[in-house]
């Protein structure tokens, strides 16, 4: 399990620096890919990586759209930058992800708010994404 781990934490680094960089997440997903391959102080992007940062981007426009609508008293663009790319992580893998449990998705999610981001972000992270379990049946309208 540590693999899935990593896995998600990289691909959280690849959905935080294109938000960053206001770039698509498939072309710092290439990046990360190109890199890994011609310098090998880099470490590899994973399979499980690049199915998750995929995914992502099959779905972002349905995925900021749930979080918006669910994450009380936040707006997308004020949400911490941190928060806001877990979440999206987290919300494509809880939604569309079938084979990973809905408790490991969230226990993941929350590590990387506590790692990551501010003392506050565990219990948001947590909050909204458990709201997002309990919908998930209604949540995959395309």
């Amino acid at each position: 399990m540590a693999a899935r781990n990593t896995a998600r934490k990289r691909a959280f680094q690849i959905l935080f620096e294109g938000d960053q960089r206001g770039a698509d997440v498939l072309t710092v997903l290439a990046d990360w890919v190109r890199h890994s391959r011609s310098d090998t102080r880099q470490p590899p992007v994973s399979e499980y990586t690049m199915e998750l940062v995929e995914g992502y981007a099959a779905h972002a426009e349905r995925i900021d759209e749930l979080i918006a609508q669910y994450a009380v008293d936040w707006t997308l663009d004020r949400m911490p930058v941190v928060d806001r790319n877990i979440l999206r992580l987290g919300a494509y893998e809880l939604v569309w992800v079938d084979a990973t449990p809905d408790a490991v998705v969230l226990d993941e999610m929350v590590q990387l708010a506590k790692e990551f981001s501010t003392d506050e972000s565990p219990a948001f992270v947590n909050g909204l994404l458990g709201r997002l379990k309990d919908l998930k049946p209604s949540l995959r309208r395309e």
